[in-house]
């Protein structure tokens, strides 16, 4: 089967790239259901729970990501590293993932056939 991966690595609520991946993953799991998620660096931040983007006049996209779950989107992983170094490693997500090693991202990117950063 052709794996799409989608890459998210920018922090969320300083441009639109988180909201315009969220919303590429939601059409595209319309027409496949091999879609493979990897939250890297900045983009482990759009999966933290409780943020107030009002306070900095952002639309609250971040709870969307509960839709994944509809959507039969499962492979869905975070890399471990980034969340250390961001002291975020104990800190509530929105929704469940995979915490896994950049080594193991590494290998399963390898596995896909496209691949969309945002």
């Amino acid at each position: 089967m052709n794996k799409i991966g989608f890459v998210f690595s920018s922090a969320p609520h300083g441009n639109a790239s988180g909201r315009e991946g969220l919303d590429a993953v939601l059409a595209t799991s319309n027409y496949s259901e091999d879609l493979i998620l990897f939250f890297v660096g900045d983009g482990v931040m759009q999966l933290l729970a409780d943020q107030k983007p009002d306070e900095v006049l952002s639309r609250d996209y971040i709870s969307t990501f509960k839709m994944l779950s509809l959507c039969d989107v499962e492979e869905i992983y975070v890399c471990a590293d980034s969340l250390a170094e961001r002291g975020l490693s104990d800190h509530p997500l929105v929704i469940g993932v995979e915490k896994i090693s950049p080594t193991d991202i590494a290998a399963s990117l390898g596995q896909c056939t496209k691949v969309l950063q945002f």
